[in-house]
């Protein structure tokens, strides 16, 4: 899907929920294949350590492999160490809609260095839905108070709302859009939408951009665990899957720099065989 044609558009990439080892392994994999490396590039990593979490190490393995900045959702704080890192890690975003008193930061503006000495700013927002979700604050307060500022400093920005429900994303999408939100994605189900588009000629949109993983699995999960645990309802924690067949999903948007606006985009979805080196 493409609007119009802008001089050397901002390219950028989105990862849906990175989940374990074989996750990693499948954008690091992607990431390398790419003839046009985008300009920047952003993944929710909830899920990127053993399906609950991320560690340090992780996050810096994600970082290596290409990826510029990292985002979260309702597993962030699985992992305990995260507490003891994500102050610093300047790279990594929770969602911004929590208490006040939680560690990290939801919303940030980055500096992402071009060819040359050339560089764009882009703000980039983290927020978790209500519905079906948790005991958060309202994300669409959140979003109003934030957009304004960010615009005064940027007029790139991204959002990635982490949330389960269709309607409240969609809902999300279209206020976002009128703010002037360049681009939004949703994660959290792991599950692609085909309703990717461009929202009041602005704003590039896709409900849920999926995960990266085991194909063979159940969002990520094993299917074994997974259907023994709906077979007999008793509470257990489900285990990653990990296969060297995997699924990419991703999306890809091009950014008109001087304006924010959202020329085009490209849902990605696709199964790939690791190397045997991964």
């Amino acid at each position: 899907m493409l609007l119009g044609t802008v001089s050397n558009p901002i390219e950028l990439l989105f990862f849906g929920d990175i989940v374990g080892k074989s996750g990693r392994h499948a954008v690091q994999q992607y990431l390398k294949t790419l003839d046009n490396p985008a300009d920047v590039v952003i993944a929710n990593a909830e899920n990127a350590t053993h399906g609950f979490g991320l560690s340090q190490t992780h996050y810096q393995e994600l970082l290596d492999s290409g990826i510029d900045i990292l985002t979260g959702g309702n597993h962030t704080w699985d992992r305990k160490e995260i507490l003891q890192f994500i102050n610093e890690a300047h790279y990594l975003l929770r969602p911004d809609n929590l208490p006040i008193a939680m560690p990290g930061s939801g919303i940030r503006v980055f500096d992402i260095p071009l060819v040359g000495d050339k560089s764009f700013r882009i703000g980039v927002i983290n927020l978790i839905g209500q519905v079906f979700m948790g005991n958060y604050n309202a994300p669409l307060e959140r979003l109003r108070a934030i957009v304004p500022e960010l615009m005064a400093q940027t007029p790139i920005i991204f959002l990635d709302f982490h949330a389960e429900a269709t309607a409240e994303k969609i809902t999300l999408g279209h206020v976002a859009a009128q703010l002037g939100v360049s681009a939004m994605v949703g994660t959290h189900t792991h599950v692609q939408t085909a309703d990717e588009r461009i929202l009041l000629n602005r704003m590039g949109y896709i409900t849920d951009v999926g995960f990266n993983g085991a194909y063979h699995s159940v969002i990520g999960m094993e299917v074994r665990s997974s259907m023994e645990r709906v077979e007999s309802l008793v509470p257990s924690r489900l285990e990653v899957a990990e296969s060297d067949e995997v699924q990419v999903n991703a999306i890809r948007f091009k950014i008109d720099p001087e304006h924010g606006d959202c020329l085009g985009l490209e849902r990605i979805c696709q199964v790939i065989t690791l190397n045997t080196d991964n």
